[in-house]
């Protein structure tokens, strides 16, 4: 009688811890609505109802919503959105890709890593804008060269975020593998990999914002449609509309793309508790 009473406290202690998370997230998704929405209306209020700001220096809300408009109605809206996402989601994976994988090689060999960590070092602080020049003239004026940008920007972020996570592992747990007979492939694929699971999401994380960067930085210096072409060719002819609509849209899809690794996060650690 007394476990039943203990399980039905614990499962009703759990219900109410359930509904107090529930309700913490509705708030904070309230939070965050009500913030964009002052933040667009303090927008609007200034520069077209107010006319403190003239809307050409900073465009406003209402110009942004006529001129993504006028981009679906001539067609070409959803071609230089595509153009730009796929480039840079098809860097994202293979800057992800090779970084774990770079990571995995360094971690396998000391004396490897000893040789080429200054050297990833150093090419992390290079302005990787200097590149460009070198860059067409290896891949041309065409979206490899811009792929090649957004992998140059992400690879080595992801390099060092999962070797710092692989170096990290709980030195007891290793000799307590090793103890047992196991192989350092064992110890990578038993322990390494599994408790380096937290860091590979926070490197997801970071990447996806450094694709987007390396992305729209490769549009800048050679492209013929994208986003950033838009940017660069609406502040050329001084139209700050065009510039700030392809700013927003870009916000949307990089959010957009946070809220999928996100959503993986959860499936992850899901995955990993049961």
């Amino acid at each position: 009688m007394k476990h039943r009473e203990v399980k039905e406290l614990c499962s009703h202690e759990h219900m109410l811890y359930l509904k107090k998370r529930k309700q913490r997230q509705i708030v904070v998704w309230t939070l965050r609505l009500a913030l964009l929405v002052l933040f667009f209306g303090a927008w609007e209020l200034i520069t077209t109802v107010l006319g403190w700001v003239d809307p050409f220096f900073m465009s406003s809300p209402s110009r942004i919503a006529k001129t993504i408009a006028g981009l679906y109605e001539e067609g070409t809206l959803f071609y230089h959105i595509g153009v730009t996402l796929l480039e840079t989601v098809i860097g994202f994976v293979i800057a992800v890709v090779v970084g774990c994988v770079v990571a995995l090689a360094l971690w396998w060999s000391e004396t490897l890593r000893k040789v080429l960590e200054p050297y990833i070092v150093v090419l992390n602080a290079l302005p990787k804008i200097a590149l460009g020049p070198i860059i067409i003239i290896w891949f041309g004026t065409g979206s490899e060269a811009i792929i090649f940008m957004t992998v140059l920007v992400g690879v080595i972020v992801a390099t060092l975020h999962m070797l710092a996570a692989f170096m990290e592992t709980d030195r007891n747990k290793i000799l307590l593998l090793r103890s047992m007979g196991a192989n350092k492939w064992q110890i990578l694929y038993k322990l390494v990999i599994p408790s380096s699971l937290a860091s590979f999401i926070s490197m997801l994380k970071v990447a996806v914002g450094m694709s987007w960067i390396g992305s729209i930085m490769g549009e800048y210096i050679v492209s013929r449609a994208g986003l950033g072409y838009l940017i660069v060719y609406g502040g050329q002819v001084f139209k700050l509309d065009l510039v700030m609509s392809a700013t927003l849209i870009l916000c949307i899809l990089a959010a957009g793309m946070y809220f999928l690794v996100v959503a993986l996060e959860k499936v992850l650690v899901k995955n990993a508790e049961s």
